[in-house]
């Protein structure tokens, strides 16, 4: 019987605990709102926002309209602000009570003119995962552009970053730039949402002209209260619809390069992000067979798979499971795949951001080896970041 060989976490929210216990309770900055209120009181604001942007339990916009903001403009990124759109899906704009939806991912990927033209200052509030493929820093940066070429005030409320306790991966080479990788930044980046959109700014990395332009945008940042960038943050919502639980954000990072090769990552099934596999391949790695539940999206939409579930010991910390990416898993999975000339598609090149992982992966280079070459690179991007932090290090 052909199989489908996955790894999960079965056990993993149970070891998903606050670093230090007596640590102080980590707030989004949108539930500051005594930070940010007076900037926004008595204007048009326009809200960049989705589903995920929940304070105090209810949708940033509800929170602020019980506050009697005027909001006159919701903008959505990939996904839509139900959440729901698959992912690369065309989001159409629309209308929800009496509030014009424009999507900034469908005909268009960042407002236009007249789009601003009834809006005071926009107001950003989107739960990030960290990962530079995660198409939601993408749509920050265009929001900025837009921002500052029509004189818009932007006001950033800051989200914790799941992933952002640890930096790694390839750093993107300018030749593979595209909406899933715009700046030249590891796949893991350690950096909150405005930590981020500050070096967007100070690095004049904006797409204006003249790029000094990036200086006349009007950002603040409203910071989040508690954190570090070593808390372990446990979202109560997922952030996109193949990410549903902490178990898939954290193994995203490892998985997501994978939608560049011939395997599925489990999207279509009860695991998106947590299983890996291809119905070709036949050795069962020694582990357990364990039926996969769901019909998975193509190309393998109705066929049964069968996988294998990878448990870890409860010993196992979620330093050791996430401390980097899981780089071995794909050259695992390189090694395994029968047809090797056609493991890999056109896209992953945009996911790695680099052509030289594939060669390196081609050729048998060991883990260690890849790690080192991504080592000088790595070194730069961390002074540059930290230029833009804060909050601590630890």
């Amino acid at each position: 019987m052909k199989h489908l060989f996955t790894f999960t976490i079965a056990s993993i929210l149970s070891l998903l605990t606050i670093a230090n216990s007596s640590a102080q309770e980590v707030v989004n900055a949108d539930a500051r709102f005594e930070l940010y209120e007076s900037m926004i009181s008595q204007k048009r604001v326009a809200v960049f926002a989705n589903n995920a942007s929940v304070v105090e339990s209810q949708n940033i916009i509800s929170f602020l309209r019980t506050r009697k903001i005027n909001i006159v403009k919701i903008f959505t990124p990939e996904h839509g602000f139900s959440g729901l759109s698959d992912a690369g899906a065309s989001v159409a704009s629309t209308t929800e009570s009496g509030i014009k939806i424009v999507s900034l991912y469908g005909k268009k990927d960042r407002p236009e003119t007249q789009d601003l033209v009834d809006v005071d200052v926009i107001l950003f509030d989107i739960q990030d995962v960290g990962v530079r493929y995660y198409t939601y820093i993408s749509s920050l940066q265009k929001l900025m552009e837009a921002a500052a070429e029509n004189n818009k005030p932007l006001i950033i409320l800051d989200r914790a970053n799941p992933n952002g306790f640890y930096i790694d991966g390839p750093v993107l080479q300018s030749k593979y730039k595209s909406f899933v990788g715009m700046q030249n930044i590891p796949v893991v980046y350690g950096m909150t949402i405005g930590e981020y959109a500050k070096m967007l700014q100070g690095e004049q990395w904006l797409d204006l002209q003249p790029r000094q332009k990036a200086q006349q945008l009007k950002l603040t940042i409203i910071p989040l209260a508690n954190y570090t960038h070593q808390s372990k943050i446990q979202l109560t919502v997922r952030p996109s619809p193949n990410l549903p639980n902490m178990s898939a954000i954290y193994w995203y990072p490892s998985l997501g390069w994978f939608e560049g090769t011939k395997l599925s990552v489990g999207r279509g099934t009860a695991m998106p992000f947590q299983v890996l596999g291809h119905p070709d391949y036949q050795s069962d790695f020694s582990f357990t067979p364990q039926a996969m539940t769901g019909a998975l999206n193509p190309p393998f939409k109705g066929k049964q798979c069968f996988g294998w579930n990878l448990q870890l010991p409860e010993s196992t910390t979620l330093a050791q499971i996430n401390g980097q990416i899981q780089l071995k898993y794909l050259l695992q999975a390189y090694q395994e795949f029968p047809d090797k000339a056609h493991f890999f598609t056109p896209f992953f090149y945009k996911l790695a951001g680099t052509a030289l992982l594939r060669e390196q992966i081609e050729s048998g280079f060991s883990e260690s080896a890849i790690r080192a070459s991504w080592q000088p690179e790595l070194s730069k991007f961390k002074l540059i970041r930290k230029k833009y932090l804060l909050y601590p290090e630890n």
